[in-house]
């Protein structure tokens, strides 16, 4: 029994800068690749959720599937939930027009519900307790709902504030900063440090990829949504290898579960 738990502890990569460093550049693609498909194809947000919906539920299988770390599988589940997050909180915020606000409080409250019942099932909801497959799931519709929560937060700071793509980004990595700030000098929970920076790091990227790909007259720089992803996947590609899978017990002596 301890061999499995073992295992499956092994597929969650160790959180380190590098891991940042990825997820990062996946929520970037997630945005451009989302809205290439939604708008340079002109398939529209609904159709666009669906394809991306379909490519989720088959990597988190394959992942779901899998027996140890495997850095490609992995990242291309979160590459999946951004893209599906991009598209499923404009389908969201525009589609069915309750705004910017209106679905960010949305999204938040099904991702602090996900979180309560993992809390309620398992006793944690920290990354390194995840030795279960039901813990894997409880992970992955956590990590789905925060990408589709920083899309939309991403979407309202830039659009509602008047900030823009730059201020927006500006923000947010401020926001970062203050979280490695409190991680590095304060006894905050690191489970709670975690989880609000990966939310963080989704209207980040996010902001960064409007900034790439929408027209000047938008504040963007009218980069081709293909070329930036591209740009982007092949960056990604150089990083996963420098990203190394989690030991059962990292970090266990500094954080705090909840």
């Amino acid at each position: 029994m301890r061999d499995v738990i073992e295992d499956r502890s092994s597929k969650v990569p160790e959180v380190t800068l590098a891991f940042w460093i990825v997820k990062i550049l996946a929520t970037t693609l997630g945005e451009t690749g989302g809205d290439a498909v939604t708008m340079s194809m002109d398939l529209g947000y609904l159709v666009g959720t669906a394809i991306f919906a379909a490519i989720f539920v088959t990597a988190v299988a394959a992942q779901m599937a899998a027996k140890r770390y495997c850095p490609s599988i992995y990242w291309t589940v979160v590459v999946a939930t951004t893209t599906a997050g991009t598209t499923l909180a404009d389908l969201v915020d525009r589609s069915l027009g309750i705004g910017y606000l209106g679905g960010s409080s949305l999204l938040a409250a099904l991702m602090m519900l996900s979180l309560y019942l993992w809390y309620r099932s398992l006793g944690s909801v920290s990354i390194n307790t995840i030795a279960s497959r039901k813990a894997e799931m409880f992970y992955w519709a956590t990590i789905i709902f925060s990408q589709t929560l920083g899309t939309a937060l991403g979407d309202w700071m830039a659009d509602s504030t008047g900030l823009g793509y730059r201020g927006g980004a500006v923000v947010f990595a401020v926001g970062l900063a203050t979280v490695a700030a409190a991680y590095y000098w304060t006894a905050i929970s690191r489970t709670t440090l975690f989880w609000a920076a990966f939310v963080l790091t989704r209207p980040l990227g996010a902001t960064v990829g409007d900034f790439l790909d929408k027209p000047l007259d938008h504040g963007g720089l009218a980069l081709s949504r293909y070329t930036a992803s591209a740009f982007l996947a092949v960056l990604i590609l150089i990083c996963i290898a420098s990203v190394p899978p989690a030991r059962r017990g990292a970090h266990r002596a500094t954080e705090t579960n909840f």
